[in-house]
């Protein structure tokens, strides 16, 4: 059997990337499965507030992030991994605004068939829609905007300040259906971490 797509969407927060998603997995000619990275983590906490209503710790946590975040984008990666060997398409919605993630994520799918997808948007446009959408730190999506956008090449690029979601989902759809050649991702190397 083969393998299923991975659609990996490369925008920052508030890019337009889970519109995107939504128009690919709605449509008809290819069946999509969306994996958003915002799912597994309100299904983890929802996990523990619910099965936990009243904890309260004893003391303050620094290290958040290397106990509950970095095995939870590990899971996250898993199942992206999982859904292609079942030889499901994956529509792939996360921000990948480290190089450790960067590399895990070269780590496990490298070796699996991934059209890449620049999901343009300018800083200006990107502060506008944390306004309007009232649930996104404000400055989140430019602070991560210069990692976000570091790569050189994607198979295809759609600007979400010129085209709607579903213009964007038929662009990214008719680009499957030529049977075009993917390799953008096969060229990314592993970044160098720095230590601090």
């Amino acid at each position: 059997m083969k393998q299923g797509l991975i659609v990996f969407l490369n925008g920052t927060s508030s890019s337009g990337k889970t519109s995107i998603s939504m128009e690919l997995k709605n449509q008809k000619e290819i069946p999509f499965h969306h994996l958003s990275i915002d799912d597994f983590f309100r299904n983890y906490f929802d996990f523990i507030n619910n099965k936990f209503p009243d904890i309260e710790p004893t003391k303050e946590v620094d290290n958040i992030g290397q106990i509950i975040f970095d095995p939870i984008v590990s899971v996250y990666y898993a199942t992206i991994k999982l859904f292609s060997e079942m030889g499901l398409n994956v529509i792939v919605d996360t921000v990948i605004d480290n190089d450790k993630r960067f590399n895990d994520y070269l780590d496990v799918l490298f070796d699996y068939p991934t059209l890449f997808v620049g999901v343009i948007c300018s800083k200006e446009e990107l502060t506008r829609r944390e306004q309007i959408r009232g649930d996104r730190e404000i400055g989140l999506a430019n602070s991560q905007y210069d990692k976000i956008y570091s790569f050189n090449e994607y198979d295809l690029e759609v600007n979400t300040e010129e085209l709607s979601p579903t213009e964007c989902a038929e662009k990214i759809l008719s680009f499957i259906m030529s049977d075009q050649y993917y390799s953008a991702f096969k060229k990314l190397s592993k970044r160098e971490i720095s230590v601090s």
